[in-house]
């Protein structure tokens, strides 16, 4: 998975990248789903529920994200011929039987998004109370699932777009006003759905877990108002279009219906089922670090905050764990996930993303020996080519002009030159980042 031809052959470099190549492989759908979800003749278990094929007149799929292609794969060859059909939208297709996948674009929503969104509402309306619907919830959903209500012209959803993923704000906030602008998010697709039963298998992406977030919750009650969405672009001034301002507002007026809350029926007929999470990436990178003899702590699944400065709390870490043996005595391996941003200031010029921008701060601050990794798991980070990236006390040779390139979020050239970019290309999967670092004796 990992383009390894750059890293030369030193050990804590090849575990370090071992560790997240596993972490990964354990979170993408055919492995998780291949115990997730069970078919026994016409016993369908997911997750513990059961549900009978024969009991249904149909048997779709449904769905979006960055993993929602391989679901659509893995859940069209364990189907077999009682599936009936669906549509899925995914910046990663693959063969799926008698499911359309719509190949769409991410993290900014294009034309193929939108058309494929609306071919996934108009079959969603098909449905009824003899249809079974499956529906893949997984990060990059907020993306790819994108049916912009009538008010909001694509290229304004775009420019939107834009300005949430700059603005430094959690992804919970940012999710709060990408639902109060789509037909389909903030619990919109299981009021479309309704009354078939619908299962969602979700891949979650976010630090909290929780499905109202994921893919901006297409399946959940929203607990997020208007009013909410319209206080995230003033908090963090962000330059949305007139179009936008204007539909927030008639929403806060109360000229437009709130998003569905826990009280609608729609929901009556829906189950959601987190079936994969950062820490399933976590778990398996540590137990690859303690196959290789390091004593593994996993700081936290839910990191967050602006990229750089979390970089130096894990290697603060590091550093403690080599000075006084705490909270673990060397050889060692600090792992955390979770999802930390860069504030983008209007006209910025660089390029790179989170994890990059981890790797370099963390470059900045590492002595010799200590290695880390640090990973975007659907294999893109910000808008590069990049996974992220894996450094040592080595990478940075000049100070000041490495911070300056920090400063000015433009790190991508110089990690790329000293060839310290991690490409997976697109994993098939998203569970949000995942960071390894080594700490040998």
């Amino acid at each position: 998975m990992i383009d390894r031809s750059g890293f030369g052959d030193d050990p804590d470099v090849g575990l370090a990248l071992d560790a997240v190549e596993a972490g990964i492989e354990a979170a993408r759908p055919e492995t998780v789903l291949e115990t997730a979800v069970e078919l026994d003749n016409h016993d369908l278990r997911i997750d513990g529920e059961r549900y009978d094929l024969s009991a249904y007149d149909e048997v779709l799929v449904l769905g979006g994200g960055n993993a929602a292609g391989e679901i659509a794969t893995h859940l069209s060859d364990l189907l077999g011929a009682s599936l009936s059909g669906g549509v899925v939208v995914t910046d990663d297709p693959a063969p799926a039987g008698p499911i359309e996948v719509v190949d769409g674009t991410h993290p900014v929503p294009s034309d193929a998004n939108v058309e494929g969104t609306r071919r996934l509402l108009a079959r969603a309306r098909e449905s009824d109370a003899d249809t079974l619907v499956l529906v893949a919830v997984t990060g990059g959903g907020s993306a790819l699932l994108s049916a912009p209500v009538e008010e909001v012209p694509l290229p304004d959803l775009q420019a939107l777009t834009g300005e949430l993923l700059r603005s430094g704000a959690p992804i919970d906030r940012i999710n709060a006003v990408r639902k109060h602008v789509s037909a389909l998010k903030g619990g919109h697709l299981a009021r479309e759905l309704a009354p078939a039963t619908t299962v969602g298998l979700v891949f979650s992406d976010v630090t909290s877990g929780d499905p109202s977030v994921v893919a901006s919750g297409p399946l959940s009650p929203d607990p997020t108002t208007y009013e909410d969405a319209r206080a995230v672009v003033s908090e963090y001034e962000i330059d949305a279009p007139a179009s936008v301002v204007r539909h927030l507002r008639r929403g806060v007026a109360g000229e437009i219906s709130e998003t569905p809350g826990p009280d609608d029926p729609a929901f009556e007929t829906v189950s959601v089922h987190v079936v994969a999470d950062n820490f399933t990436a976590l778990a398996a990178a540590r137990e690859v670090c303690a196959a290789a003899g390091y004593d593994p702590v996993i700081l936290s699944s839910s990191v967050r905050g602006e990229a750089r400065e979390a970089a130096k709390t894990q290697v603060a870490i590091a550093e403690e764990i080599e000075r006084s043996g705490n909270p673990v005595e060397p050889p060692a391996a600090v792992l955390s996930g979770g999802e930390t941003t860069v504030t983008i200031r209007r006209g910025d010029p660089g390029t790179g993303g989170p994890n990059q921008e981890f790797a370099m701060s963390a470059a900045l601050e590492l002595g010799e020996g200590p290695v880390l990794c640090a990973v975007d798991t659907d294999g893109i980070d910000g808008p590069t080519d990049a996974a992220g990236a894996v450094v040592d006390g080595d990478t940075v040779e000049n100070i000041q002009h490495a911070r300056s390139l920090l400063a000015e979020h433009d790190v991508y050239d110089y990690l790329a030159d000293r060839g310290a970019l991690v490409q997976t290309g697109q994993t098939g999967t998203n569970v949000n980042d995942l960071r390894v670092l080594l700490v040998p004796e």
